[in-house]
């Protein structure tokens, strides 16, 4: 019983994580952790109007859910009602009528995707003739920490996982140390860069290094896509409809010589995402993809919500 509690002392701590690549990667938040203090959020600030109050809809998947963004209306007097994907799940030719039986008196329809996923949601939604909306229960949402504290070690996870973790560390110091290092895609889910320029952009300990969902879309989104896009914005034309289309990480970062995001703000007014994101990077902004996980930090989450309340009230 000693021994096992001696090891589990030693491994269990590795076998925490705050971040989803470095939980799908097993590797340390000791090394791959965001340490850069974030903006407060208010939580008074966070949460969905009701239909009859809002004025305006967005309707997103995780980076929506987060609300987050949604905190850059609130503190300009602006109330949003926030839905999901899960909840609305289509776009159907009846979803003018079905979101006046609701209650909602607002002019503008935010619809947020990550872009890995727009192309499924969309073509789903073209072919839907009858909303079938499905309420979540209202979720626990709080404000994002500003800081973490690492040097409190948890002892909750599995042990087996707190040795592989160990493991992955070992051969991490192994093969990263040589000279010609590049990449590690030995990783399940996740893939690690080498990027010149990490320690600009990341506050980890080994900024030089950064992770990457392995199923990121690097491929640029068609012209099939902007045509399901035209259609549901005609299904809606009794509304502003506001694309927020979220570039992943691995586009921003590593790919972002994409074209959709220019041809969505040239046709539909689309908020250029990877452009914002892009010219933030050429700030040197850290942090803005947040280094253990696929979303953005609250930095990002604020910036997108200043697009977003820009495209719509400060034209």
């Amino acid at each position: 019983m000693g021994l096992y509690g001696l090891v589990g002392f030693y491994f269990l701590p590795l076998a925490s994580f705050e971040g989803d690549l470095t939980r799908m990667a097993k590797l340390p938040e000791s090394y791959f952790g965001w340490t850069k203090e974030q903006p407060e959020i208010n939580p008074l600030l966070m949460k969905s109007a009701a239909w009859r109050d809002a004025d305006v809809l967005a309707i997103g998947d995780s980076f929506t859910m987060a609300q987050v963004w949604q905190t850059v209306f609130a503190q300009h007097g602006v109330q949003v009602r926030t839905e999901t994907w899960e909840s609305i799940f289509n776009f159907c030719e009846d979803f003018s009528d079905w979101l006046y039986r609701t209650g909602y008196k607002g002019k503008f329809i935010i619809i947020e995707s990550v872009d890995k996923y727009l192309e499924e949601r969309l073509s789903r939604s073209v072919k839907c003739g009858h909303m079938r909306y499905h309420p979540l229960a209202d979720l626990p949402v709080g404000p994002p920490p500003r800081v973490l504290d690492r040097n409190r070690p948890t002892f909750s996870g599995r042990l087996s996982v707190g040795i592989q973790t160990k493991l992955n560390t070992l051969k991490y110091e192994r093969i990263s140390s040589n000279p010609n290092f590049k990449a590690w895609n030995g990783l399940g889910e996740v893939r690690m860069e080498r990027m010149a320029n990490g320690c600009e952009l990341f506050s980890h300990p080994r900024c030089k290094d950064v992770l990457f969902y392995d199923k990121d879309r690097i491929e640029d989104l068609g012209e099939s896509v902007l045509r399901n896009m035209a259609t549901i914005n005609a299904r809606l034309k009794n509304f502003h409809v506001i694309w927020a289309i979220i570039p992943d990480k691995s586009i921003v970062y590593l790919h972002p010589d994409k074209q959709f995001w220019n041809t969505a703000e040239r046709r539909f007014q689309a908020p250029n995402l990877l452009k914002i994101l892009r010219d933030e990077i050429a700030k040197k902004t850290v942090d803005l993809y947040l280094p253990n996980n696929t979303h953005f930090s609250t930095t990002g989450y604020l910036i997108l919500g200043n697009a977003l309340y820009k495209r719509i009230y400060q034209h």
